[in-house]
């Protein structure tokens, strides 16, 4: 007892990493249930509905899983799952390529033990970074961290090295007042595509600070990613292409390309080819006279 005579209560057991991932994925699949209507899975519509999307025993019922058992998962219990069930489930859910992925992961149905980003970059990607010019490039993790450029790419998104190091994220760039963003001519269109790959990643590293940490600090500083983040949509890593509209050069169309330095979907160098003759042309305006730099 207490001085006070009231009982003392039990510190909180930390949480753990599969805690984390438990809670991400609970919450990933009422984001899913939630958006399905019951006629999209041939389900009849019957009398009012207090929250949107399937309930959960139609999930279950689709599925061929028993109701409290679904539930658990749904609540983030601590609960056996086989590849089979989550198969079922996906299936239930209408998960596309990239949500059943994220699924898997979350549920640790996956590798065990991931091979680790490759944390550096090397002599030759810094030289092959070089000789790409004028072609803008960077390398960039799977956490959006710049970790290598040429100039080129700094005649785009502006002076990275005049930014504090915290600072040199694409996605952060991306949602708070940036050159990166001033230029990037569909950035609202972009931001989702980055929130949904952001969040696919995170699924490995929950419960790792620097994530976490970002991803805190992003929550704080953008009410738009803030909204974004609550959709729970993820992506898969891909090429595409980004228009960019340069002060003093002008409209660039490219093609972006990731090229993979580390054996899972980690770090990678993106090169930004002209995907017309008037960009090529424009491409030569943009600096290329400093050698490139490693972030940091």
């Amino acid at each position: 007892m207490t001085p006070t005579g009231q009982a003392r209560t039990a510190p909180a057991s930390p949480a753990t990493p599969d805690d984390a991932r438990r809670h991400e994925l609970a919450a990933f699949l009422r984001s899913r249930r939630e958006r399905i209507a019951p006629e999209q899975v041939g389900l009849p519509m019957t009398g009012r509905r207090r929250t949107p999307g399937l309930r959960r025993e139609e999930v279950a019922q689709l599925a061929a899983v028993g109701v409290t058992w679904y539930t658990w998962l749904e609540q983030g219990r601590d609960i056996q799952v086989s590849a089979q069930v989550l198969d079922a489930v996906s299936r239930a859910l209408l998960l596309d390529p990239s949500e059943r992925a994220h699924l898997f992961t979350l549920a640790g149905a996956d590798d065990p033990a991931p091979v680790k980003e490759c944390p550096s970059v090397t002599p030759s990607v810094r030289l092959l970074l070089e000789q790409l010019a004028p072609i803008p490039a960077v390398v960039a993790n799977s956490r959006y961290d710049v970790l290598a450029y040429n100039a080129p790419y700094t005649g785009i998104v502006g002076d990275l090295d005049a930014m504090a190091p915290e600072d040199r994220n694409l996605m952060w760039l991306a949602f708070t007042p940036s050159r990166f963003r001033e230029v990037l001519v569909d950035y609202r269109t972009e931001r989702l595509g980055m929130v949904a790959r952001f969040r696919s990643a995170m699924a490995d590293h929950s419960s790792e600070p620097a994530w976490k940490a970002l991803l805190a600090r992003m929550l704080k500083a953008s009410p738009d990613f803030a909204e974004l983040w609550q959709r729970h949509d993820v992506m898969r890593p891909g090429n595409g292409v980004k228009r960019f509209q340069v002060p003093g050069v002008g409209l660039l169309s490219c093609e972006y390309t990731n090229f993979w330095l580390s054996p899972q979907l980690g770090t990678r160098m993106i090169t930004y080819t002209p995907l017309d003759d008037e960009t090529r042309a424009l491409m030569e305006r943009l600096p290329t006279n400093a050698r490139a730099r490693s972030a940091g």
